[in-house]
């Protein structure tokens, strides 16, 4: 059984030429000239508009969006697409207020709608996430742009091409999708 499954069709309303797939793909355009419309059959997922999991992302779960600029605000069609795992387990993130895990450090294992109002934090610039996949927002109560956060250290969000975003809520991916 396949975790995930998603479509992808060149034109608005699941028009066009169609690509389907049950992992990540860094580029759709040796399949797709353009990407506008798509339909998630199971499993989670962040899309792009770029390639290579750069630019904007937005997540998506089973249903359809027939309109991507329309409904994820898309300044460009989808480029790329990255399978976000299932996952059962504890949540546990630290943010950290400046680069390189320096300033005011906080242990999460839990969603926060909002740093400044929980923490007295104006500013995220780094992370580790121990534990859970995770969404970061740009605006307080998950508003705004958003980035996908797997396991890993993340030492400068300036340096991963975040230079005018802040992160200002976090939230963990829990839907069994």
């Amino acid at each position: 059984m396949t975790m995930g499954r998603i479509i992808f069709y060149e034109d608005r309303n699941f028009q066009g030429r169609s690509y389907e797939t049950s992992s990540d793909c860094a580029d759709f355009t040796s399949y797709l000239s353009r990407c506008h419309s798509c339909r998630v059959e199971s499993g989670c997922w962040m899309v792009y508009d770029r390639s290579n999991y750069m630019g904007n992302q937005y997540f998506v779960r089973r249903g359809e969006y027939s309109d991507c600029q329309r409904m994820m605000g898309m300044t460009d069609c989808i480029r790329s697409c990255r399978m976000i795992p299932m996952y059962r387990g504890s949540y546990r993130m630290r943010i950290y207020e400046r680069e390189n895990f320096g300033g005011q450090m906080y242990e999460m294992m839990d969603d926060c709608d909002n740093i400044m109002d929980r923490y007295r934090m104006s500013d995220c610039q780094s992370c580790n996430v121990m534990d859970g996949h995770w969404l970061m927002y740009e605006q307080p109560h998950y508003r705004g742009r958003m980035m996908y956060m797997r396991p890993g250290e993340y030492r400068s969000f300036r340096e991963m091409g975040y230079m005018n975003m802040r992160f200002m809520s976090m939230r963990r991916i829990m839907d069994s999708c």
